[in-house]
Formats: C-alpha cells, structure tokens, sequence
C-alpha cells in the first residue's frame, strides 16, 4: 500500500504527467532507457507480488514500450519474480492456516488427495496451467503457495511455462505499439486466441508420449477399440463403437450381460416381484377381500427368474452385437501393452483399450466363515429350498431388498448391521420408514451389532456379534453376506502395467476416464464411484466418446445427476443432495417435505405412506436433491431427475400438468408446499387492499 501511495505522490511531485504524451515519452524513453526498462521491471514485480491483476495488460504495454525481444526478457524475468514473491507470502502467511482449517473440515479426504497429486505431479499441474494464458497468472501464485510444491521447482516452471503465453502477448503489443492495422497484429491475436487450445495439446502429448516410451506402437491395428467385460458398461461402449462404424472386439470370459443380466438388476428384481405378489395375498382385506391364500413353491419362483433372465438374454447376446458389428470373443483377456490384448492364444493389437470388468461381492475375513457356505448376490440363484432361519448380513440396499423378499416368501430373516441403522447411505427418517415396515412384516433388525466370528456346534451354525461390548449369538441355516461390492481389477494385466487402484479398490483414472496410459479407459463398477448399471452405461458413452474421437475432442464424465433407487417396500429413489450430505459439505439448503398419506391415488391403491422431500438453495426454487419413499418412488423421481440434468426449479413442476390421479402428482404437491412457504406476504398484503378497494 505504502509503494502504491509512494507512486500516486511521485505522479504529481515529479510532473509526470507531462510523459503522459506519447511523443514525450517516447523522447524520453530514448534518453533514459535503462532508467525505463528498471522502472518497468520493478512495477511488474511489484504487482505480481501484491498478487494485482493486470498482467495481460501491463505485458502488452512492455510489447508496445520495448519491442518483441527486450520485452519478452523484461516480462519473463519480473512476472517469474514477482510470481515466486507472492508463492512464498502465500505459503508463509496461509499455508498452515489453510491445510489444518481443511483436515479439521470435510474437505479432508480432497486435501489428502491434492497433496499427493502435487508431490507426484505438481511441476506437470503448474506447467499446464502456465500454459494457458486464460487462468488468471495472480490465482496459480497463491494457490500453489498453500500446496507441497518446492520454491525452486515453481521458479523453474513458472518461468518456462509462461514463456509461449509472454511471447505471444508481447508479440501483440509490438504490433498495438505501432498504431496501425496489420496483418500480423491479426496473426497476434488469433495466436493469443488458439493458444489455450493448441498448449493443451502439446501438454496432452508430451504427457502420452512420456507414457507410452517403452512400448512399442503397432503400424497397422487390428481394432479401434478392444472392450473388456460383457456387462452394462462393456455392452454400451461396444454398441456405440460399433454404430459409428470403427471396429471393436468385446471380450467376455463368462456370460453376456454381466451381473445385472445374470446375477444381479434383473433376478433380484424379479425375486422382489414374485414376493410381491404373496405380500399383497396378505394383505387382503385391505383391498376389500376376506381372505386369500396362495399355493407355491419356492423352487418354482427360483426357476421363473431363471425364465426371466433367458426372456432379457437376447438383448444382451452374442449374436445381436454380432449382426450389429461387433467381434465377440471369448476367453480370459490379459491387456500386455497399451496397443495389444492376449486372448485365446492370439494377440490382438488396438488403438484404444476399455475396461469394463465390473465387480463382485466382498466376503469380509470373518474367522469361520469359511467353515459354511456363504450365500452371496452371485450365487444364491441356485437355491432351490427355501432357508427357515436366514440370516442376511448387511443392511445396505442389497441386503434389505433380499431380506424382504425371503421374508415374504417365508423365511425368518435376520438382518445384522454393523451401523448404528440400516440403509445408512439416506437420511435418518429414511431409514426409519424402511426399518419399521420390516418390522411389522417379522423381519429381526439387529443394527450395532458388528460380526466378529461364525462357529458350527452339531447342525447348529452361529454368527457371534459385539454389540456394546457383549456378545450376541445368533443361529441361522443360511447366510447372505451382502456388506458391499469389490471393483475387478485383478488378472488382466494391471499389475504388469502398473496401472495404480485407488483407495476404495476401483482402478484409479481422470476426470476422462483415462489411467495413466491415455488410450486404455475405463468404466462401469471397476472405475466408480457409483455401482449403478445406469452410471455404467453414462460412463460408457464418455469411454466410447474419448477412446474413439478424443483426438479431436475429450469430454468430462458427467456425476452432477446421478440418481439410483433401493427396491425394498417402500422404494428408496434419491437424486442430488440428502440432507445429511448437505450438512456434512456445508451446503446452505433449504428442505421442503409432502407427505404421501395426503395423495389421493396412494389413498386409492391403499400405498399411502411415505413421503417426497426436495432440498432447494435458500430462498431460491433451484434443486439440490430430492428423495422419495413409497409406491413406485423410483419411476415418480424421474421428474426431479429432468429438472435437475436441464436446471428446471420448483415452480416449473408446479406448473406443469400433472395427470389425475397418479402417484406423481405428489411432485407437484411438494412443488406447491414449496411455494406456499415462499408466499410474498406483503405483495398479498397490498392484494387484500386492492381487492377491497374494487368491491367498493
């Protein structure tokens, strides 16, 4: 402040005004120009230092005062300086301050994660960014002053790094210097405009080429794209490669369709339907009948989802991706270089590797587990008689759905939980009308009670739990483990690649779905972070998009609306925000709530629980997340799903006509309870006036 004060009292101590003229200084810059030039240099310091912005500007003005080469020396070396000043007062004044106020809050994990990111690759980060002449030069000194990065590396990048930004500005400035049209000041400023693009290029090629240096590339490839993994996400990318008509191998050592086809989405779905229908059979004199019973038999429900499953094969087999394309193969596939894939004793060579090899169940380590036989979400399919005492381990939403559906088909279900409730991912009043109603149908919820051994005595197996210190014995026939899902990520060749896995066990890749090699990608359950078939087949189009044309232009996978749905009874569906996660971010939220006992068509089908809650921006209609339980909840999110993708607010639901009468109308009704708490009460105010006023 005192330098700028020193500046303003020279302007008018020393008359400085009269170099204002461009004739006078350029006279005097001739007679002085060292005197200049220190003057220049010094100022540019100063304000790079002081973190000022203005140095696209003060940098053409060194272009137009001192020409091309002696501008380019003077900018290089002030702004460097100047930039590595401010560096060092952001990391003495604010570093400290900053890292621990982050790894006290919930940005904790990210700060982890950007730490490791700059001591693995921070020069690479600091160069890119240099590069590009459109991030603002004050910002990069100041963020980059609070991260691990070394003085010495941050000087040597910097100064590289804006030296094509420099060039280029200075450049124009020797051309705006001269005061005329020209050909080549257009040539300056169409440069200053193509530069972020073309540096991003270099960059993004320097990085490939560093990568790919000890591999040695195939003249002529066999496939623009080989796929591995013949579930959701493999099936999606394969069917888009093949319909832009480059040619594609779609390896699969096991069945077409992956889980969801065969042990997952589809028979979990049509197990839920058939126990459904028995839920309903009790359920008889809610609907006007004195009683009903229904004959069955367990093994018939198991082989008609083994029907189901056979009806849904054709859209998922060989022969259809055949006639649409595409080569299937199959075998084990190893990925043996960036450009080849073994299988079957060939070598296929490919521009562009997908990995899409899913997930499967995790079996935690619990000792004697392995003394019984572990029904999981893959094989407990071939059950064929119905377990008396099963117990379900996990509450998630895997876990709840099949505890429901055996409960109703007539098995005793226990379900275990280590968490303090089940369905822990939702809100607390969420799981509170889920554990309820599986209370009320006889299902044994046992939440804090964390599995630490499983013994057999005679025909009796045992599951011993802790629960607040004590030990908790529980008998079962059977058991489902269902505490969650691991990402596939071994046998195909990883490890020899060294392609790193991240943290929670997926395969770790950028914002393009790249890993370190940027022709190999991947999607579906093995990339994460959510384990949805609809997120497989949204991150496949993006793998497919970037393997095949991201030599003209990459795309950012798209998480900002990923909505999901758990099938218990009453459906779960969320999109966006719940509650909790608002909090724990620190996202200022507003919370409006419909009951759906209210609505007359969940009256009608006797369906009236549950209920639809939208989180909105304080003040504003604009959605954060909106959650439903009850009847069909995840085909009524649907609407909140559109809002959200294309940033409709409340009042466009509210005016929207809904049909009468349908369960989705319970999101006009949240919109307008919405609206009432938003009522401009003194506009109604002066309305009641007015209104007065015209009766007389």
């Amino acid at each position: 402040m005192l330098f700028f004060i020193g500046i303003i009292a020279a302007f008018f101590a020393f008359d400085l005004k009269q170099y204002m003229n461009r004739e006078t200084f350029e006279q005097f810059n001739e007679q002085n120009s060292q005197l200049t030039m220190a003057a220049y240099f010094f100022i540019y310091i100063i304000m790079a230092a002081c973190s000022l912005p203005g140095a696209a500007l003060l940098t053409l003005v060194g272009g137009g005062v001192f020409g091309f080469t002696k501008g380019i020396i003077l900018v290089s070396f002030s702004s460097t300086i100047g930039a590595t000043l401010a560096f060092l007062a952001a990391r003495y004044l604010l570093r400290d301050w900053v890292q621990q106020k982050l790894q006290s809050g919930t940005f904790r994990k990210k700060l982890e994660e950007i730490n490791q990111g700059i001591e693995k690759e921070g020069a690479l980060y600091l160069f890119a960014l240099r590069l590009i002449p459109l991030v603002p030069f004050w910002v990069i000194n100041l963020v980059m002053g609070l991260t691990p990065l070394s003085t010495f590396k941050f000087y040597l990048v910097s100064q590289l790094g804006m030296l094509p930004g420099t060039m280029a500005y200075v450049y124009a400035g020797s051309q705006l210097g001269q005061f005329k049209l020209s050909p080549q000041l257009f040539v300056s400023f169409a440069v200053l405009g193509i530069l972020p693009i073309f540096i991003k290029k270099v960059v993004s090629y320097f990085k490939s080429r560093k990568v790919l240096k000890n591999f040695t590339r195939p003249n002529k490839f066999d496939y623009n794209m080989v796929v591995i993994g013949a579930g959701a996400a493999g099936l999606v990318t394969s069917y888009i490669a093949a319909a832009v008509k480059s040619k594609v191998a779609l390896i699969e050592k096991h069945k077409m369709g992956g889980d969801c086809l065969n042990t997952g989405c589809v028979p979990s779905k049509a197990l839920i339907r058939s126990a459904k229908m028995l839920s309903y059979a009790k359920r008889a004199k809610e609907f006007g009948f004195k009683s009903t019973s229904v004959d069955f038999d367990f093994a018939d429900v198991m082989e008609r989802i083994q029907g189901v499953i056979k009806k849904i094969e054709p859209h998922d087999s060989v022969d259809r991706y055949t006639k649409l394309g595409v080569d299937c193969i199959q075998g084990e596939a190893k990925i043996t270089s960036p450009y080849t894939v073994s299988v079957g004793g060939r070598s296929l060579t490919t521009r562009s590797i997908v990995i899409a090899t899913g997930a499967g169940p995790f079996v935690p380590p619990i000792p004697g587990l392995d003394k019984v036989s572990v029904l999981t979400s893959d094989n407990l399919w071939n059950l064929r008689s119905l377990p008396k005492n099963l117990l379900v381990l996990g509450g998630g939403p895997i876990g709840c759905e099949l505890a429901q559906s055996f409960q109703r088909l007539g098995s005793q279900v226990t379900i275990v939980e280590g968490l303090d409730r089940i369905m822990a991912r939702e809100d607390s009043d969420v799981s509170k009308i889920v554990y309820e109603k599986f209370v009320r149908e006889g299902i044994r919820v046992l939440t804090g009670h964390k599995a630490k051994s499983v013994s057999v005595d005679g025909l009796k197996k045992i599951l011993t739990c802790d629960y607040g210190g004590q030990s908790v014995p529980i008998t079962f026939d059977e058991i489902i483990v269902a505490v969650g899902r691991r990402a596939n990520v071994k046998g195909f060749g990883l490890e020899e690649l060294k392609i790193p896995i991240t943290n929670r066990g997926t395969i770790e890749i950028n914002e393009y779905l790249q890993t370190i090699y940027p022709n190999i990608f991947v999607c579906g359950d093995v990339a994460g972070p959510y384990q949805f078939t609809h997120t497989a087949a949204h991150q496949a189009y993006y793998a497919a998009s970037n393997a095949l044309f991201g030599f003209l232009k990459m795309s950012k996978a798209d998480y900002s609306c990923i909505p999901w749905c758990t099938y218990t009874d009453p459906e779960v569906a969320r999109v966006g925000l719940s509650e909790s996660e608002a909090k724990a971010q620190g996202i200022p939220y507003e919370v409006t709530v419909y009951e759906i006992d209210d609505l007359d068509r969940a009256i009608a089908d006797s369906e009236d629980h549950g209920f639809v809650k939208v989180l909105t921006v304080p003040g504003k209609d604009k959605i954060l997340g909106a959650t439903i339980v009850g009847s069909h909840a995840g085909d009524i999110i649907i609407e909140y799903i559109s809002a959200m993708r294309h940033g409709l607010g409340l009042k466009k639901i509210m005016a929207t006509i809904h049909i009468y009468p349908t369960l989705v109308e319970s999101n006009k009704f949240a919109a307008g309870n919405w609206s009432r708490n938003h009522v401009p009460t003194k506009a109604l105010g002066y309305l009641k006036m007015i209104h007065a006023w015209r009766r007389g």
